[in-house]
């Protein structure tokens, strides 16, 4: 990553002000409004052996891995108390790679414990169980995926105010600030893909009765009362609530969860602004980038006030557990960032750790805001459709990052709407570029000094299109994240939304831009 510093208009690294604004959403919250169970989900209670964790007592084994440091452990343990979370990441509760390719199943703990295929769909007759993308057009099929819902004009009327209100919400009365800050949610909107997804995830699981599996699964040689006199409900995570499919849009419930698709998409946005300071990048969804249109201390200051912006909403969302777990997501930008700086020269040839930065900068914001859907309506963290939403999270922001890395090879710069190449102008070696290194070998010294050397950009372009395999590989990884989100996806109940997802996770890996 590249950082310019021309003294007059100098780059403030902003995303560690996210730091800042996770301390505003914390103001506003109160300390046991919604938490995890100790003992169904690891939670441990010995502050002298630090064992604060949300899921397990044990991190997961792994190999040798590039682990991105933003807080260290001390700072962590003194931010701890036997009731608070400490989430691990979503690359240590589901699959990241494929077993022929060296992927493992990772432990299980209460994060990734409650799986069950039909625990959701008692009684209900589903006409897509066992669905598999492959039968489909685009990725080798006949069947026609325009057979289920399109999932944009699905929740069209519901996002069509979005733009209005959004802007509305990050309102300043420093003019400038404010027309930086509004700038993608006026000119230059996208297809709203997060908003979307957290729209149709809330109608997906508002016809799931929410059922206390927390209190079902205590051990019964604990007592929950131990830790902070919580017991019950109170620990699951979830909101207080109860709503069905009938008179779901329109409450307080689709209220807040809509509140979280806004924010998400602001904190997305947030991201887009600093990434483009630090890159250098001159445009963004096919217009100037909003640096470019300003300058960089406007950009960085426009993305910072979205963040905190951002942070003030979550609390307002008044579920401690979805603060902080939206923190979490805000922090796991940092992380990304990190690790794309600073990840030691032989770890950028492992195709693990290019996906756990992938998690970091793209996935764990997806993630967690499907998971966070969840418990606004009413499931309990460690619930099946918790579980069953971050893993589709987890698995289709994946997918979309490969299919956007894929692209950035095989797709024109005018039709992406960003320069293309733009990773190894950055020194990013991403799955196509790895998938070739590992048939030649000679790319090996090219990845791992981040393509600095004069020729080494276009030696790796032309060793890639040599290759038989690289991109094709990359395709099917792309591939097996999509089904891997489908397959999440079918332990809810058939309903109209969760089949839009469907489509949607179709078309993540078969768009051209």
């Amino acid at each position: 990553m590249r950082v310019r510093n021309n003294g007059q208009d100098g780059v403030m690294s902003g995303r560690f002000v996210v730091a800042a604004a996770v301390l505003v959403a914390a103001t506003f919250t109160t300390p046991a409004s919604a938490f995890t169970n100790p003992i169904s989900s690891g939670v441990c209670t010995d502050i002298n052996k630090s064992q604060l964790c949300m899921s397990m007592a044990v991190e997961p084994t792994a190999k040798s891995r590039s682990k991105p440091v933003v807080v260290s452990a001390e700072a962590e343990a003194l931010s701890h108390s036997s009731t608070t979370m400490k989430l691990i990441p979503s690359f240590d509760l589901f699959q990241l790679l494929p077993e022929e390719e060296g992927g493992v199943i990772p432990e299980t703990t209460s994060g990734n414990a409650v799986r069950d295929p039909n625990s959701s769909k008692i009684g209900l007759v589903d006409e897509l169980d066992g669905l598999l993308l492959s039968e489909f057009k685009g990725l080798g099929g006949n069947k026609k995926i325009e057979q289920f819902p399109d999932p944009f004009k699905m929740v069209e009327k519901e996002l069509q105010p979005f733009s209005d209100s959004i802007k509305e919400l990050v309102s300043t009365d420093q003019p400038v600030l404010s027309m930086a800050a509004k700038h993608f949610f006026e000119k230059r909107q996208g297809k709203r893909f997060r908003p979307t997804i957290v729209q149709l995830v809330a109608k997906a699981v508002s016809g799931v009765e929410a059922v206390n599996d927390v209190e079902s699964t205590v051990n019964g040689d604990h007592d929950a009362d131990k830790v902070g006199g919580i017991s019950g409900w109170e620990w699951s995570g979830a909101s207080p609530v109860k709503v069905n499919s009938e008179d779901h849009k329109g409450s307080e419930v689709w209220r807040r969860q809509a509140q979280l698709g806004q924010i998400v998409e602001m904190i997305h946005v947030a991201s887009l602004i600093h990434d483009d300071v630090l890159d250098e990048a001159d445009t963004r969804r096919g217009g100037e980038a909003v640096h470019k249109l300003y300058s960089n201390k406007v950009a960085v200051l426009a993305g910072d006030y979205l963040l905190a912006r951002a942070s003030v909403l979550l609390a307002r969302l008044e579920n401690t557990a979805v603060v902080q777990i939206m923190a979490t997501a805000l922090e796991s930008l940092v992380a990304g960032e990190i690790m794309q700086l600073k990840s030691p020269p032989k770890t950028l040839l492992e195709m693990e750790t290019y996906l756990r930065k992938s998690y970091y900068k793209t996935a764990s914001l997806i993630a967690y805001a499907c998971r966070s859907t969840a418990l606004l309506g009413g499931h309990s963290y460690a619930s099946n459709v918790a579980t069953a939403c971050e893993e589709f999270g987890f698995h289709l922001g994946l997918a979309y990052q490969l299919q956007d890395d894929i692209l950035d090879f095989t797709a024109a710069a005018n039709v992406l709407g960003k320069p293309a190449l733009a990773d190894m102008d950055l020194g990013l070696s991403t799955a196509p570029i790895l998938y070739a290194a590992q048939e030649f070998p000679k790319l090996r010294p090219l990845v791992m000094r981040r393509f600095k050397e004069k020729g080494d950009k276009e030696l790796a372009l032309e060793t890639l299109y040599k290759s038989d395999t690289a991109m094709e590989k990359a395709k099917n990884l792309a591939k097996f994240h999509a089904q891997r989100a489908i397959d999440a996806l079918l332990r809810l109940p058939q309903s109209e939304s969760r089949d839009a997802l469907v489509r949607l996770t179709h078309a993540v890996i078969t768009r051209k831009k």
